[in-house]
């Protein structure tokens, strides 16, 4: 795995691309993202957002846990904190943590921590391969569904619906962490 994880998601960004046989032109047409954004991510020249690693993972038919995966080491059974793929998003401060060993099984746990007053929206194409929990641990997350506005405090979970553009939004001051189970379809 290379040390910079930006690295290593821009390089699987650009494998599963060329896999494809997609140009960027393709692409584009298919995430929504710009030519531009998606050769500077694939050069390394910029650190992709949550919601455009969403776009992205959608357009190619995956799971985002799935596209992020690529870039994560494989094959262990264990997942020792000191050494779990983090990656931050450069314009929100959200942090994913991958919790479970990468050894592709079917449930995959993340942990998040959404700063305070942030959104990070995500398209219906990303939730389209996986069934989805969160779980609230510290902090409040109110988490759209479409139209539907689930409020989530300390300890209560939402299992997700059928597929649908969603949005996480931290409305408190402090950090909001919660885990989310995905189980691909």
């Amino acid at each position: 795995m290379n040390d910079d994880p930006t690295d290593a998601i821009s390089a699987s960004i650009k494998k599963e691309r060329v896999a494809r046989g997609l140009s960027l032109a393709d692409l584009s047409e298919r995430s929504g993202v710009s030519k531009a954004m998606i050769s500077k991510i694939e050069r390394g020249e910029a650190s992709p957002t949550a919601t455009v690693l969403g776009k992205l993972s959608g357009a190619f038919g995956m799971a985002l846990s799935a596209l992020l995966a690529l870039a994560e080491k494989q094959g262990e059974r264990i997942s020792v904190r000191a050494t779990q793929p983090v990656w931050r998003d450069p314009e929100t401060g959200y942090l994913r943590r991958a919790l479970s060993p990468p050894d592709h099984g079917m449930l995959e746990l993340l942990e998040i921590e959404l700063p305070a007053n942030v959104r990070v929206p995500y398209p219906a194409t990303a939730f389209v391969f996986q069934h989805q929990q969160i779980l609230v641990t510290e902090g409040t997350l109110e988490f759209q569904e479409g139209t539907t506005v689930h409020r989530l405090n300390h300890g209560d979970c939402l299992q997700l619906g059928p597929p649908v553009d969603c949005s996480f939004f931290n409305p408190g001051q402090k950090v909001c962490r919660y885990l989310v189970a995905l189980v691909r379809r």
